[in-house]
């Protein structure tokens, strides 16, 4: 599979003079070589889509939309080699790289649908009052301007998709920086762009490292950020762009809540099937993936065993295999990070139930209970596949286990109760409840995002282009109302 990667500038390949090798966490193999921009392609990238902003956002709607569904269809036509890409770079079992490539080949064809209904304009008679007799608003959304979008590597095409669709759908340029752990997914998406008639400088995909992006956060030429990632590095650019338009989607620590009513044998069996998938599915590296079990007093010990007996059935190992559920963590040191953790939480008092081994860059999938408050895992983003089971007695106590983070991404809960539905959409401090399931499910269209620490404005196509958008009022006078 290992190949040369150009990059995408203004629209076309390009290479620069240095490259580096993309490498698989599960054998270290080299996956591919990239080539990195030079500063003056990057400066060639900017002025670019700067120049083309303005006829970026009077282009047809029926272009973008075009264009949109081109690349859509493409991923569908190439699911198989670009899942085994994803895998290769990611470390991901190749059966949820599948299911990533077929949520990009959604948000793709929402923003397709977008780009065909946004900005048509929205009209307001102003005669409600008698200095606005004759007169008509008419409410219109116009791009901000560039934007630039910095992705993660835990989804390396799907969150790529998710600055790249909407961004083209609203006639806002984009510069998109991939992750440079998992920069082939992201290129990909370039391969399918160029296949379309969008103009020159309205997108470029450049793989610049780390160090160099503080000059691009900066750049006044382009004010919209859209960063995906670590809540250090997210508020650290917010802070240094106060001027800029941010959105930011940061860390969480997902619970799953299990409330006293989910007391079937069925229930509590699907309830502890579905937090062992989810607290592990992506080795962990999932902003909602279940990282806490808040359990009723009522159900709590039946739910353990069920919960250690599924998590410990999770199948690990080579992620080309279909039969992987488990995969390794994207390197070495991410897995000793969460090792570290783990036997931090140990030594302070918690029982560990099953996992707590590191085998290279994998790490086995793990339970802990009593987890003492003060650890490292009890208040940040583990990021892995650890999950830790608490007891509560009552709704009141399990929200309020909850709301004790830092962050708020999303919440599930278990409870058949519509009344306690309503009630915890009331009380959790977060972006989004989950009734019957744990918090990892995220639909593409959806609002996507969260509050406290876990960052501020939303992702889903809509939201996001009306992050890259603003009103513009066009005032008609004279008219015969």
């Amino acid at each position: 599979m290992t190949s040369t990667h150009a990059f995408w500038l203004a629209g076309r390949q390009a290479t620069g003079e240095s490259d580096f090798d993309v490498t698989s966490p599960w054998d270290g193999t080299t996956v591919g070589t990239v080539s990195l921009p030079t500063d003056a392609q990057v400066e060639e990238a900017v002025a670019a889509a700067y120049a083309v902003r303005d006829e970026f956002a009077a282009t047809p709607a029926h272009l973008r939309a075009a264009a949109l569904d081109h690349v859509g269809r493409r991923l569908a036509e190439r699911t198989e080699e670009i899942a085994r890409l994803i895998s290769a770079e990611n470390g991901k079992p190749v059966k949820w790289a599948r299911g990533e490539v077929g949520r990009a080949v959604s948000v793709f064809r929402f923003a397709a649908e977008e780009a065909r209904r946004f900005n048509g304009g929205e009209a307001q008679r102003l005669d409600t009052d008698a200095g606005g007799q004759g007169r008509l608003a008419l409410t219109r959304r116009f791009p901000k301007g560039v934007v630039l979008g910095i992705a993660p590597f835990n989804f390396p095409l799907n969150l790529c998709a998710h600055k790249i669709a909407p961004a083209i759908a609203a006639g806002a340029p984009i510069i998109l920086k991939p992750a440079p752990a998992t920069p082939l997914s992201g290129l990909v998406l370039g391969e399918l762009l160029a296949e379309t008639e969008l103009p020159a400088g309205s997108w470029s995909i450049l793989p610049v490292p780390n160090d160099r992006m503080p000059a691009l956060v900066q750049d006044e030429r382009l004010p919209v950020i859209s960063f995906t990632g670590s809540e250090t590095v997210g508020y650290a650019i917010m802070d240094s762009v106060p001027r800029k338009h941010c959105t930011l989607e940061l860390g969480g620590n997902g619970a799953a809540v299990v409330l006293a009513d989910w007391a079937s044998d069925e229930d509590l069996d699907r309830a502890a099937a579905r937090i062992a998938t989810f607290s592990n599915y992506q080795g962990g590296q999932s902003c909602i993936s279940v990282q806490r079990v808040i359990a009723d007093a009522a159900v709590y010990d039946r739910l353990l065993p069920r919960i250690v007996a599924a998590v410990e059935a999770q199948v690990t190992g080579d992620p080309n295999d279909d039969a992987t559920d488990v995969g390794p963590l994207v390197s070495e040191a991410a897995a000793e990070r969460v090792a570290a953790w783990v036997e931090e939480a140990v030594t302070a008092g918690a029982k560990l139930l099953t996992g707590g081994k590191r085998d290279g860059a994998s790490y086995a999938p793990t339970v802990l209970t009593d987890l003492p408050a003060d650890t490292t895992l009890a208040h940040e983003e583990v990021f892995g596949p650890v999950l830790s089971v608490q007891r509560v007695t009552g709704e009141a106590e399990a929200f309020a286990a909850v709301n004790d983070s830092k962050y708020g991404l999303q919440a599930g809960v278990f409870t058949h109760d519509l009344q306690a539905a309503f009630r915890a959409h009331r009380a959790l401090e977060v972006g989004g409840v989950v009734i019957g399931d744990v918090p990892s499910y995220r639909a593409d269209q959806m609002p996507y995002g969260g509050a406290k620490q876990s960052g501020v404005g939303r992702e889903g196509v809509k939201f996001a282009m009306d992050d890259y958008t603003y009103e513009r009022v066009l005032v008609l006078t004279g008219l015969a109302l």
